[in-house]
């Protein structure tokens, strides 16, 4: 079969296209036949493909076995080991954390991982989709949910009453969390940074757009909800920390899933305390079992009651790539391509 691999850590002329021998599904694992595999940004961090690497790994490290990149997927169950429900063969599933501790990820036509990483796809969703779904939904789903006095779980009415900021809607997580929170109930304001953007964020459905460069952010969303927001979802925590704390009505929390701009965040202490603010870091692959297992419950329900969707109609606009093109895919990211990426792995 066909994968990109790479055997030690650098920029994208490190990936290589390989010939290697099909895997055999073990007990309580699948093997997917992967149709689509979606690029995030931490597959060329975890590449070493920028001045830092995110797991602290030195560039040109060797590793003690090649990885296959990418977390996301969709594709075809079309083996199953033992104590795996034979009924699973042939169904359409998506896939995530292929490659999170484990050597294999989805930028390869086969991929065996455990039974519950292999997620059957609703009817109404195409491959494109469930490639989408695993890291920009786990991040959206958990930052909606992991404020100690909000829901455990997303579903129409479970924000209803609460005022969301999405920082940065135009992404692939504000994009989600825009989604999810308007199927929750939330009023969903977002910021931007570009007209284009701020279409995008419409598409996806949020009700209040800010674009930062053009207006007076804070003063914007004060006037469209005057009461403050209940959780703004950040990408850029220590960029927009005045912001962010500007609106914020008492008790808000701040849940930041990335450090776009800059690394070191500044808060002035009694500022926070009068105002009873939680700023929550949250690393994806780092979330409890329990919480996944109820994010791939919520977004498979997201999926099938048509709220969570892709394409540029959706906010999401779709960027292909064939497989033997993944460095340029991942490159695509790494420049900051608007949207989401995709590897084409086959056709069927």
């Amino acid at each position: 079969m066909k994968a990109i691999a790479y055997a030690r850590r650098g920029g994208p002329e490190v990936l290589e296209l390989l010939d290697r021998p099909l895997p055999e599904p073990g007990p309580g694992q699948v093997r997917v036949r992967i149709r689509v595999s979606g690029v995030n940004p931490t597959d060329w961090k975890a590449r070493g493909g920028g001045p830092t690497d995110w797991k602290g790994a030195a560039p040109d490290q060797v590793l003690p076995v090649p990885q296959v990149p990418h977390q996301d997927g969709a594709g075809l169950v079309d083996a199953v080991g033992e104590g795996v429900d034979q009924g699973l063969l042939g169904r359409r599933v998506w896939v995530w954390e292929a490659a999170w501790m484990r050597p294999d990820g989805t930028a390869q036509e086969y991929v065996v991982l455990p039974e519950r990483q292999a997620v059957p796809l609703p009817d109404n969703a195409a491959f494109d989709l469930g490639a989408c779904l695993g890291i920009p939904g786990f991040t959206a789903h958990r930052a909606l949910t992991l404020p100690g006095d909000g829901p455990e779980r997303l579903g129409p009415g479970t924000l209803t009453g609460r005022t969301v900021l999405v920082a940065g809607g135009a992404g692939a997580v504000g994009n989600a969390a825009i989604q999810l929170a308007r199927w929750s109930g939330a009023t969903v304001v977002t910021t931007v940074s570009s007209a284009e953007k701020a279409a995008l964020a419409r598409a996806a459905g949020a009700e209040h757009v800010v674009d930062y460069r053009t207006a007076d952010a804070a003063g914007a969303i004060r006037a469209a909800v005057p009461r403050g927001v209940d959780l703004v979802v950040e990408v850029a925590p220590a960029v927009n920390a005045e912001l962010d704390q500007q609106v914020l009505s008492y008790g808000g929390t701040v849940v930041f899933y990335a450090n776009d701009g800059d690394n070191t965040l500044t808060l002035p202490v009694f500022d926070q305390f009068i105002a009873g603010t939680r700023w929550q870091g949250l690393l994806v692959y780092a979330v409890p079992p329990q919480a996944k297992a109820q994010a791939v419950a919520d977004l498979t329900a997201a999926v099938e009651a048509g709220a969570l969707r892709v394409g540029e109609e959706s906010g999401l606009p779709l960027h292909r790539f064939a497989l033997e093109k993944t460095a340029e895919a991942q490159q695509a990211v790494q420049d900051g391509t608007i949207g989401r990426v995709l590897v084409d792995v086959a056709h069927f």
